[in-house]
């Protein structure tokens, strides 16, 4: 479980991912020393994953949002087709779902010429792919890569 002084820093980081260390070390009362030694080991742990910049999609011509259903004829834990599908670049994210399709990807591209493009040469011809159902999105109601994080209250700062 997360501390609630982690769970600060997390929160934090995840609205602005460039404020310094410092920054931090005033926003949840510890010394930038603390702060850097809990980012160490939240680094460490996997809990942080990397520190992103989030781009308008707009602005590099990737305005067109679909999300592609992909069925395929692999069975057991081998994923070789999500490996391959994780490797076209339109592909923002491969999730392994239950029900009747396989994979549900997110796919960014310029338009649905250049969407058609990415379905017929590089997913349908992917490993194992046997269907594909895409749904394209109208309208964008809310987008949001922050997590909510539960944390564990504490007494006198101990876990």
């Amino acid at each position: 479980m997360i501390d609630e002084i982690d769970g600060s820093i997390l929160d934090i980081l995840q609205y602005n991912a460039r404020t310094s260390q410092a920054e931090l070390a005033k926003a949840v009362g510890l010394a930038p020393s603390a702060v850097t030694e809990r980012l160490r080991k939240l680094e460490a742990k996997g809990i942080i994953k990397d520190y992103v910049a989030l781009i308008d999609p707009h602005v590099v011509d990737r305005g067109l949002l679909a999300f592609v259903s992909v069925r395929t004829s692999e069975h057991g834990p081998d994923m070789s087709s999500a490996i391959e599908l994780s490797k076209i670049p339109e592909v923002l994210e491969v999730h392994h779902v239950a029900g009747d399709d396989c994979y549900l990807l997110k796919v960014r591209a310029r338009d649905a010429e250049h969407l058609g493009q990415i379905l017929r040469q590089q997913i349908a011809s992917a490993q194992c792919v046997t269907s594909t159902r895409t749904t394209i999105v109208l309208e964008t109601v809310k987008e949001d890569p922050r997590i909510q994080i539960p944390k564990e209250k504490t007494l006198g700062g101990q876990a």
